[in-house]
């Protein structure tokens, strides 16, 4: 089976290898591809040195899988040519996760719906990952109507550009040559992730109400949220106030997300255990805490949700979902 990585280089890229010798992937053969400024680096695989190589370079290797993670206009360009040769896409962009002919999966939820003939597979929005996580073992449970979502996002998650401001202006008292937010990240909140769209919302905001909706197939839930970047490396974390159609048990709730894989559950507030993503930070697992009823509401919880977003809610559901396809030969 030969796998291809386009985007190596980049911070999900590097993950995406690391991963996949940590999880002993069934490869015979790997071939990465990046901009044509990194083509030439070398990158060690399973005690062998690979290097880069050019997009076209690795069309011509005619992979049976494509981890795509170098933004929306390369997936765009590249995707169908690849999947019209045989490869299946598995794309960590926007570029194919609202097409309404292209699955938009989350392993634990929804990969059952996917079949041999879906040769490009969407990899949904690193906040919504560990969102919809927690949502949808509840949402079968008690019945979602309403969800309230505010957002607290690493500056990884808008990339190595981000990250380096970040470094400089904690070395340069707020200085940076590399500006990539409109203002300072450090020791500052910014109330903006991704470009304001027309309604006043982010694109950000506007992927977590659409995809959550997608992912859960259930386009009645009414979704609001609030995206906000903040000056951490180590994963997002999210407050989400739920409401349910059936009166919620929080013991009950406990239940579910402890007996849910790929969930941990730290709630121990007395003795201060609390998900933070300094503690989320390279592990693959949902964190979640802060579970408790609103007061203020019928039927309705609060909680607290924290992950790595380039782990699971990038490289480590892109290689399941690959996983996946290969357990149940479609591959």
């Amino acid at each position: 089976m030969k796998l291809g990585i386009v985007g190596v280089t980049g911070m999900v890229g590097r993950i995406m290898i690391d991963l996949l010798e940590k999880r002993n992937f069934p490869l015979s053969e790997l071939y990465i591809s990046a901009s044509e400024k990194s083509i030439g680096k070398k990158f060690f695989f399973r005690k062998k040195v690979h290097q880069v190589i050019s997009i076209y370079d690795l069309f011509l290797k005619k992979p049976d899988i494509v981890l795509f993670s170098a933004g929306s206009d390369i997936s765009k360009e590249w995707a169908i040519k690849f999947s019209d040769i045989g490869s299946t896409i598995i794309d960590n962009s926007s570029a194919w996760r609202m097409h309404s002919d292209k699955k938009l999966i989350v392993p634990e939820i929804n990969a059952s719906c996917l079949s041999k003939q879906d040769k490009i597979i969407a990899n949904p929005n690193c906040s919504t990952i560990q969102l919809v996580m927690v949502l949808f073992p509840l949402h079968v449970e008690y019945e979602i109507s309403r969800i309230v979502i505010s957002t607290y996002q690493s500056v990884t998650g808008t990339g190595k550009k981000a990250l380096d401001q970040l470094y400089q202006e904690q070395e340069k008292n707020g200085n940076s040559s590399s500006n990539v937010y409109p203002y300072p990240i450090y020791q500052n909140v910014l109330p903006h992730c991704d470009y304001f769209t027309d309604n006043g919302y982010t694109l950000e905001e506007m992927k977590l109400i659409n995809e959550t909706k997608k992912i859960m197939n259930d386009y009645d839930i009414a979704i609001t949220a609030t995206a906000v970047r903040v000056p951490v490396i180590g994963g997002h974390s999210e407050s989400v106030n739920i409401t349910f159609k059936k009166k919620p048990n929080i013991n009950h709730i406990y239940n579910i997300l402890s007996k849910t894989k790929g969930i941990i559950v730290q709630d121990k507030p007395k003795k201060n255990v609390y998900p933070m993503p300094l503690y989320a930070h390279k592990k693959d697992e949902i964190f979640v805490g802060r579970i408790r009823k609103d007061f203020s509401f019928q039927n309705s919880i609060n909680i607290w949700i924290v992950a790595d977003n380039l782990r699971k809610g990038a490289s480590t559901n892109a290689i399941q979902i690959a996983e996946y396809l290969i357990r149940k030969k479609y591959i």
